[in-house]
């Protein structure tokens, strides 16, 4: 099993509406990560925008290219793209200890 950490930033003028939308993620999103091998999934937020997640896959980048391929990621990433900083894009963190 692949553990796989990774950063993005949130806009700060739009945490709260960024918190709100994932208090009601749609089901069919919620269903498309789970078919796609996205398991043990969470997001941790900073009060200035730091966004940081985590997830345990079997392949990230085979788990990236379903979603990917998804009608509901791609509506989900529409509406979600405005509350980012950047294009939103894994820049995986390094794993450098792990305590099982």
């Amino acid at each position: 099993m692949e553990r796989v950490c990774f950063q993005v930033r949130v806009r700060p003028d739009r945490l709260d509406e960024y918190r709100a939308r994932h208090r009601n993620v749609w089901p069919e999103m919620r269903a498309a990560l789970s078919e796609t091998g996205w398991t043990n999934y969470s997001l941790f937020l900073r009060p200035d925008g730091l966004l940081i997640g985590y997830l345990e896959t079997e392949d990230f980048e085979a788990a990236k290219r379903a979603m990917e391929e998804t009608d509901v990621n791609a509506r989900w990433q529409t509406e979600m793209a405005p509350l980012f900083d950047e294009d939103l894009t894994f820049e995986r963190l390094e794993e450098v200890f792990h305590l099982d």
